[in-house]
């Protein structure tokens, strides 16, 4: 089934729920390095998802009420945000599809309240997003 294929500046947005992790999630912006285009901007092709970062993020979890830091990524894309059939350079062209697998990597740990002050030990949380795209015409399988 064809979607839309994702341009440079297409935003990636994230769910706040990282398991029992809430994170204040902003948008991350892909950069495309497709050499095709689409009204003048480069299309996302498989391996983009991989550069696009959002640091600085806090989160908090019921155990661990003081707010701690880190940074949203892309782990794994749904099936259907890759095309099977269509490339640009050797690569799959990417597709807004479903939701995909995020991961929150903890840089800043939340903590627990005094006096007991413990810190969170998990180093990373798994989440999900999905894409927004600018491109309304061309899509791809």
């Amino acid at each position: 089934m064809s979607d839309y294929v994702l341009i440079d500046g297409d935003q990636a947005v994230f769910q706040p729920t990282f398991g029992p992790a809430t994170v204040a999630v902003r948008p991350g912006k892909l950069t495309g390095s497709g050499p095709a285009e689409v009204n003048d901007k480069k299309i996302c092709v498989d391996g983009d998802e991989k550069q696009l970062s959002v640091p600085g993020c806090s989160y908090f979890t019921p155990l661990y009420s003081i707010p701690g830091m880190g940074t949203l990524k892309i782990d794994t894309l749904a099936a259907n945000q890759k095309a099977k059939y269509n490339q640009t350079g050797g690569k799959a062209v990417l597709l807004k599809g479903g939701n995909f697998t995020a991961k929150f990597e903890v840089q800043t740990p939340a903590m627990q309240v005094p006096p007991a002050s413990t810190p969170d030990t998990m180093t990373a949380y798994s989440g999900q997003g999905s894409f927004i795209t600018k491109n309304t015409i061309y899509q791809a399988s």
